[in-house]
């Protein structure tokens, strides 16, 4: 069964504070790093699938939605991995292998585009792999 528009709209927003927290572990997001996530969401994530928002926009456009929005207030990224794993947990479908790869694909990219990935980057990220092995 396909997922309703309204689930796909918060994997999307998920997907937007996991994304932010990637970029904000070292506590300022660069941007290099926004760049590069705009640039994979239109051609990785706008592709992927056809849902779409009240207002007829692509949902996948959320990532870049919650993302802006959560620069814009700096945001604390403490609790977006629990919270994702809790998604993923409810929603184990919507993460197909070619899902999670472009997750990671999209994650490793804002980690390298500002001075290659750090520490804090690389923790972040093989934490969100662990999630998706649960």
């Amino acid at each position: 069964m396909k997922p309703s528009d309204k689930t796909m709209i918060r994997f999307y927003q998920q997907l937007g504070k996991v994304f932010y927290t990637i970029a904000a572990v070292d506590n300022t997001v660069h941007k290099e790093e926004i760049d590069k996530l705009k640039k994979i969401i239109k051609t990785e994530w706008l592709p992927l699938e056809d849902s779409h928002d009240q207002f007829g926009s692509d949902s996948a456009f959320e990532i870049e939605i919650v993302f802006d929005w959560l620069v814009a207030n700096n945001w604390e990224h403490t609790q977006t991995l629990s919270d994702f794993e809790f998604f993923i947990k409810e929603h184990k479908s919507l993460f197909t292998e070619q899902t999670k790869s472009l997750i990671i694909k999209t994650a490793e990219a804002i980690a390298n585009s500002f001075a290659k990935k750090n520490k804090a980057e690389h923790v972040i990220i093989s934490q969100l792999k662990m999630a998706f092995e649960q």
